[in-house]
């Protein structure tokens, strides 16, 4: 992986000039560095075995960017070059460096980060562009929601009618501090109308000075579509996508703290 990230920092013409960041069990190598023209900028090599190099996580970015960049406050795509070697096919990504810091150093919010209206408003504003941009991507099948929400919930999977577009991984790690941008787009699809918010509550639980602010949380739930409001499929759906996001903050805990998440994120998503 060492290897591979030196010689994609050469092919697309950077120096690297900050620490390494592994991502998500060493699937991801990223680091600062520098090119000649656009100045500082974000680095990212991501590893599959070579068979496995297509699909949605393989693809992600690059057709996030095609379809959001300059539309929503996320890292614009650069650049991008691919090897393979030793039964791994590498991508390499060039993004526009953000300076501005994550809310949460991991998907699990801990502390209220308190932002202002505008951050709320900016974010749904970006969720709502999203939402309404026409893609065959998938982020979420059926078939998760049937396996998902008995297994969670005890109740049978509904059938979902209200799809939409959405990022896919939503939780306050992968939105900044101050604008926000929106990071991390490699699992953006569709999924089931109100799964961002839900994905977006169930890792924020811990936290209910931010979880209720009932004014902002809402509307970012719900955006524009007040049908939305109505549809049973689709709030179940999205209880499925907050309780799989409740699921890594309760892992460790004991059973009646899963119900009492999930039954948190049902009572929030329904009312």
């Amino acid at each position: 992986m060492h290897r591979a990230f030196v010689q994609a920092a050469r092919t697309l013409n950077t120096t690297v000039v900050g620490p390494e960041v592994w991502g998500w069990y060493g699937r991801t190598l990223s680091s600062r560095v520098q090119h000649p023209d656009r100045g500082v900028c974000w680095l990212r090599l991501l590893s599959v075995p070579e068979d496995k190099s297509a699909g949605k996580i393989w693809e992600g970015n690059g057709q996030a960017a095609a379809l959001f960049d300059g539309h929503v406050r996320k890292p614009l795509l650069y650049d991008s070059s691919d090897t393979s070697s030793d039964g791994h096919a590498y991508r390499a990504e060039l993004h526009q460096y953000v300076t501005e810091p994550a809310v949460s150093p991991s998907p699990v919010l801990h502390t209220d980060p308190d932002p202002p209206v505008s951050w709320w408003d900016s974010l749904r504003a970006d969720l709502d562009y999203v939402s309404r941009v026409p893609t065959d991507r998938v982020a979420v099948r059926q078939e998760w929601v049937d396996r998902s929400v008995p297994r969670f919930l005890g109740i049978p999977g509904p059938r979902i009618t209200d799809w939409t577009t959405a990022h896919g991984d939503l939780h306050t790690a992968n939105l900044t501090n101050t604008t926000p941008y929106l990071l991390d787009w490699e699992g953006s699809g569709q999924a089931p109308v109100g799964y961002d918010a839900a994905m977006l509550l169930g890792y924020s639980l811990l936290v209910p000075a931010f979880a209720d602010r009932d004014g902002e949380v809402r509307a970012v739930r719900w955006g524009d579509d007040s049908s939305a409001r109505t549809s049973a499929g689709a709030g179940l759906s999205a209880v499925g996508g907050a309780v799989r996001a409740a699921w890594a903050l309760a892992s460790s805990c004991q059973t009646s703290v899963m119900c009492t998440v999930s039954g948190s994120a049902a009572s929030w998503l329904i009312r």
